[in-house]
């Protein structure tokens, strides 16, 4: 049945809240060889990832970086200075390792997932194949894709995560030329504010060129009035088969208790669908950074996230979340490996 999936990961999704567990996750970092705070949010993060895991000794062997890849009809309206062929071009730069998302995720000891959503042409071998259509059709003209199109690519997302080998934290990137410009319809479509509000340079747009990405988003959205209370039906109207399946990364982590790292205004657009299909998602989710895109620090005070991280990086690709994974790993290093003042035999007095 369509669209069967969603709705029983939906279901399975219950907020990471015990008084218990986090009592005595609280004990534990107390109780460690260093005043009562002093780690500041990294503090926050061991508790949010052990309150997540459902334990008191959380571990974090495994990390893994999907790379959701794919191409957007709506370029056809010069929304950027790029041309489609990019997506494919760069979908081979990170097989070959050479982008900056794979020496992060080298960096870190991130595995790489690299994941052709709808890539327009042909990809190499050592990618994932989950091809939806070869791009999204532009929504100036009509929706970027079908329903049917939408829940395949939040589906996707959700296998991705419940696989059997999935890691313990899952950091979500992207690639697509043209995708800001469907970010920035979703964020319009969901918070009701102004296109130019939304959108921003992506990959460095002139002026000319930003004002035909706001004129753009404001003909879709007129065109396909979507319901913001329809997750699904807003992204079959604007959005991106990329973005669906980060949105699906989230509900399906969520429902498997693991804890998402997101990058910037891209990924987190994706958490506007998650949010609008089950609220309780976004307490898995962990935003890295703080985009220099122009509507992040709207979309991040629209969910409620803090970042980690401000760096004015606007790169994309999963970037800031490799650098969030890496804060994530360190937090939960800190609350494993560090004596408490009883084992060190230090006077906590």
């Amino acid at each position: 049945m369509s669209g069967e999936r969603i709705r029983e990961t939906v279901a399975a999704i219950r907020p990471p809240d015990n008084a218990e567990l986090a009592a005595k996750i609280l004990g534990r970092l107390n109780s460690l060889t260093k005043p009562p705070g002093s780690l500041g949010k990294l503090e926050d993060l061991a508790l949010r990832y052990g309150l997540i895991r459902g334990t008191a000794r959380p571990e974090l062997k495994r990390k893994a970086m999907y790379l959701f890849c794919a191409d957007h009809g709506v370029t056809e309206e010069g929304v950027s200075p790029y041309p489609a062929e990019v997506t494919r071009q760069m979908v081979e730069n990170f097989l070959a390792g050479g982008a900056a998302i794979t020496v992060l995720c080298r960096h870190h000891g991130i595995e790489t997932v690299i994941v052709d959503m709808g890539v327009r042409g042909e990809t190499a071998a050592g990618v994932v194949r989950e091809k939806i259509a070869g791009g999204t059709r532009n929504f100036t003209r009509e929706p970027a894709m079908t329903r049917e199109q939408a829940e395949r690519s939040i589906e996707t997302g959700i296998r991705l995560a419940h696989a059997a080998d999935a890691p313990d934290v899952l950091a979500a990137g992207e690639m697509g030329i043209g995708n800001s410009t469907a970010a920035a319809a979703l964020m319009s479509a969901f918070t009701g504010r102004d296109a130019a509000e939304c959108a921003g340079r992506g990959t460095g747009v002139d002026d000319a060129g930003l004002a035909r990405k706001v004129d753009a988003i404001r003909r879709g959205l007129a065109l396909h009035r979507p319901d913001p209370r329809d997750g699904t039906g807003v992204l079959a109207a604007v959005g991106g088969f990329e973005i669906g399946a980060i949105a699906g990364l989230i509900l399906g982590a969520a429902a498997a208790r693991r804890m998402v790292v997101l990058d910037g205004f891209i990924s987190t657009s994706a958490a506007l669908i998650a949010r609008a299909l089950a609220p309780d998602s976004l307490q898995y989710v962990c935003f890295s950074h703080l985009s220099a895109e122009r509507g992040h620090r709207l979309l991040l005070d629209e969910l409620g996230g803090e970042p980690l991280l401000s760096l004015d990086m606007r790169l994309g690709e999963g970037s800031g979340a490799a650098l969030g994974v890496g804060i994530v790993e360190a937090a939960v290093k800190l609350y494993n490996e560090m004596a408490t003042f009883a084992e060190a035999g230090v006077s906590d007095k």
